[in-house]
C-alpha cells in the first residue's frame, strides 16, 4: 500500500526513494553525453521506444529524468519532459503537435516572449487567434473545426489577468481540443491545472520551482487526460512503439526536444531539483509578503493602481480565491504621474532591479521599457500595460525591510 504524503515531504524524498547510486539522497549529476551497451539489441530497443534507457543526452539523462519525475509528482501528472528553458518547452510543444492548416487559440495577455514566439509562428503560416481568456465565452467564439489547441496562463505577467481556467477546461474536454496551461506564475504548490482538465502543463523551472535565480529550465507535463490515440497529428511510427497514453509525450520528446535540441543540462537539472524542495516554504512566505505589500500600495496616494489578485479590487479576485491556494507573489503597480518611474526604481536599495521573477529576492522592472518594449505601444495598450507600470516579483525578505524600502523610495 502506497502512503500518500504531503507536497514538501514528497519532494524532499523523491530522489532517495528511487534508490540513487551509493545511497545518495539526491540523484547525482551525470555528465555523460553518450551511453554504451554490451548488447547492441539494448541500444536498438531504446531507440525504438521498446525499452527504457539512455542513448544520447540530447533527449534524456539520468539527472534530468530525476527532475522530470519530481515535476510529475508536483503536478500530479502522467509524465514530464524537461527543457533548457520554459520558452524551449513552449516552442517544442507547439512545433511537435501543431501542423500547417491547424488553428490555435491563445490568451491575448501572454507573457512577452511567449507572445513573441507565437507571433513568429504566425509569420511562418500558423493560424493563431489571440483572445481575452478571462472569459471562456471569448475563447468559445474563436473555436473552429480546425482548432487543435488552446493555450493560456494561470496569472498573466505583468497585469495579473486570470484566465477562466475551469470553464475553458470544460470547453476543451467537450470538443476534444488540447488544453495547455502555463502554470509558472502559480506553481504546482498553489494550483494544479489537472484539476481544471488541462491536457498539458508548462512550467518555467527557472522561476519559483528552482527559486534561487541560479539555473535555467522549463518543463511540459502530460496530465493523462487527453486522448492522444485520436489525435491526427501523431506520427504513425510512434503508434506501433508506445502505449496510447504516451503518444503525446513521445512526440514532444522526439519531435520537440530531440529535433530542436532545447536540452536541459544535468548541472542545471540538479540545481533546480534541490531548489524545488523548499518551494512550498518559499511560496508561503512570498505570498504573505505580496499580499501585505499590495494592501500597502493600494492605500498609498502616490500609487495610481495595483494589479494583484489578492485584492478585492482585482476583477478576477473571487475566481482566484476559488482556484488557487494563495494569490501568488507577482504584482504590478502604476505610479502617480508626478513620479518618474526610473527615479523611483533607483531609490530602491533592497529591491533588485532585474528582469527575472520567482527569485528568493524581491525584483522590480519597468515593464514598457524592457520585457514588453518590442511589442510597441498599441499592443501594450491592448494588454493593459502602461508606461508607468512596474512589475514586482516579491521575495522572502523580512516584510518590514521591504515596506521600509518602498516607503523610502516613495518619499
Amino acid at each position: 500500500m502506497t502512503t500518500k504524503r504531503g507536497f514538501t515531504t514528497t519532494l524532499l524524498h523523491s530522489d532517495r526513494l528511487t534508490h540513487p547510486e551509493h545511497g545518495a539522497l539526491h540523484k547525482p549529476i551525470h555528465t555523460s553525453v553518450t551511453y554504451g551497451y554490451d548488447d547492441v539489441q539494448d541500444l536498438v530497443d531504446i531507440f525504438q521506444n521498446k525499452k527504457k534507457g539512455y542513448a544520447y543526452s540530447r533527449q534524456g539523462n539520468p539527472t534530468v529524468s530525476a527532475l522530470e519525475h519530481k515535476v510529475t509528482q508536483m503536478e500530479n501528472g502522467l509524465s514530464t519532459i524537461a527543457f533548457a528553458t520554459g520558452m524551449a518547452a513552449i516552442s517544442a510543444t507547439i512545433m511537435a503537435l501543431i501542423k500547417k492548416g491547424d488553428h490555435v487559440v491563445a490568451s491575448s495577455y501572454l507573457f512577452g516572449n511567449t507572445r513573441s514566439i507565437f507571433q513568429s509562428y504566425v509569420d511562418l503560416g500558423l493560424d493563431i487567434s489571440f483572445v481575452d481568456a478571462t472569459s471562456a465565452e471569448n475563447v468559445k467564439n474563436e473555436i473552429r473545426e480546425n482548432t487543435k489547441m488552446i493555450f493560456v496562463e494561470t496569472i498573466a505577467n505583468p497585469a495579473t489577468q486570470i484566465a477562466d481556467l475551469a470553464k475553458i477546461g470544460e470547453l476543451c474536454t467537450e470538443k476534444g481540443i488540447i488544453y495547455v496551461v502555463d502554470n509558472t506564475m502559480t506553481t504546482p504548490y498553489l494550483f494544479r491545472p489537472v484539476d481544471v482538465k488541462a491536457s498539458l502543463v508548462i512550467n518555467s523551472l527557472t522561476k519559483y520551482i528552482g527559486g534561487h535565480g541560479n539555473a535555467l529550465g522549463g518543463s511540459v507535463t502530460d496530465t493523462g487526460l487527453f486522448n492522444w490515440a485520436n489525435y491526427p497529428n501523431i506520427f504513425e511510427g510512434f503508434k506501433k512503439q508506445v502505449k496510447p497514453e504516451m503518444l503525446g509525450m513521445t512526440q514532444i520528446r522526439k519531435k520537440g526536444l530531440r529535433d530542436a535540441g532545447g536540452t536541459l543540462a544535468p548541472e542545471a537539472a540538479h540545481s533546480i531539483s534541490v531548489g524545488s524542495e523548499t518551494l512550498a516554504l518559499r511560496m508561503e512566505r512570498a505570498c504573505t509578503n505580496a499580499l501585505a505589500l499590495a494592501i500597502f500600495f493600494e492605500g498609498h496616494p502616490l500609487i495610481k493602481k495595483v494589479y494583484y489578485p489578492g485584492l478585492e479590487s482585482h476583477p478576477q479576485h473571487e475566481m482566484a480565491g476559488k482556484l488557487f491556494l494563495k494569490y501568488g507573489s507577482l504584482m504590478s503597480i502604476e505610479l502617480d504621474d508626478s513620479i518618474d518611474c526610473f527615479a523611483f526604481l533607483n531609490k530602491l536599495k533592497l529591491v533588485v532591479k532585474s528582469s527575472n521573477l520567482g527569485d528568493t529576492r524581491t525584483l522590480a522592472i519597468p515593464v514598457a521599457h524592457t520585457i514588453f518594449n518590442e511589442l510597441g505601444p498599441a499592443k501594450r495598450a491592448e494588454m493593459g500595460i502602461s508606461d508607468s507600470m512596474i512589475r514586482l516579483s516579491i521575495g522572502i525578505e523580512d516584510l518590514d525591510d521591504l515596506l521600509q524600502d518602498f516607503k523610502n523610495a516613495l518619499g
